[in-house]
């Protein structure tokens, strides 16, 4: 099993990082992990093969981790030509998320006619779905209100568990998500400061022996965790970065 990183970046682009999307291959396995504005662009730079994906987890509505899914619904019923059915697991409201993006994006496009399924599960904070032998946890992330549609995910899948803390300040509900997991994919936004919504390295390391992963890579970094002299000292995500799950 490998993850790629389509995209790494925050909202704003920093550092010329493409939004979050995250995928998650297998020998049965093949997910993505968030599908932010770009996405689409970042997965035909990389040549990633679009109709093998056969579900989205989406941690949150934000553009930057959603923004891309009207993207690629209409690249996979125009030019990809799909035929095997698409399953998006999202946040309570995903149902509504979903026309919203589509209609936002596109118009009328949220109820067309396409030669594939599109299935929509929603997930709510603490609690557990399984779909197409994919297990996806959810926690609630703090990323605005107490109670948005904001999660962390935990995917196990082939033996294997990748984890993600999604965006949101520390919570004591990222250690169930992130403990042994094979890959603890973390939000680092910023060194030292603390900023409402977002979580930062500091916080990370804080709580490090909490968590317990068995690897951890940083993720959705600012301008200034990019540009900080300690971000060497750790294994840190890349756009088209490809890490094997041992």
């Amino acid at each position: 099993m490998h993850v790629r990183f389509i995209g790494c970046g925050d909202a704003f682009g920093s550092g010329g990082r493409f939004n979050t999307c995250f995928q998650v291959v297998g020998e049965t396995t093949n997910l993505l992990i968030d599908c932010g504005a770009s996405s689409l662009v970042a997965m035909k730079q990389q040549q990633v093969d679009r109709n093998a994906i056969r579900m989205i987890v989406v941690t949150h509505f934000h553009a930057d981790h959603f923004g891309g899914v009207p993207f690629f619904i209409l690249d996979a019923q125009f030019f990809a030509r799909r035929r095997d059915p698409l399953t998006i697991v999202g946040p309570v409201g995903l149902g509504e998320w979903y026309r919203r993006v589509m209609e936002t994006a596109f118009p009328g496009s949220s109820g067309a006619a396409r030669k594939f399924e599109v299935r929509l599960v929603e997930i709510a904070a603490g609690t557990s779905c399984e779909v197409e032998g994919v297990t996806v946890h959810a926690a609630q992330a703090r990323h605005g209100a107490l109670d948005a549609p904001c999660l962390a995910v935990r995917v196990e899948a082939e033996g294997r568990a990748v984890a993600y803390t999604g965006d949101g300040e520390w919570t004591d509900g990222l250690v169930p998500i992130a403990r042994d997991a094979d890959l603890f994919i973390a939000e680092a936004y910023f060194r030292e400061r603390r900023v409402a919504t977002h979580l930062g390295l500091a916080e990370i390391e804080a709580h490090l022996a909490e968590l317990g992963p068995r690897r951890l890579i940083l993720t959705h970094m600012s301008d200034d965790m990019l540009g900080h002299p300690d971000r060497p000292r750790y294994l840190c995500a890349e756009d088209g970065l490809v890490l094997p799950i041992d």
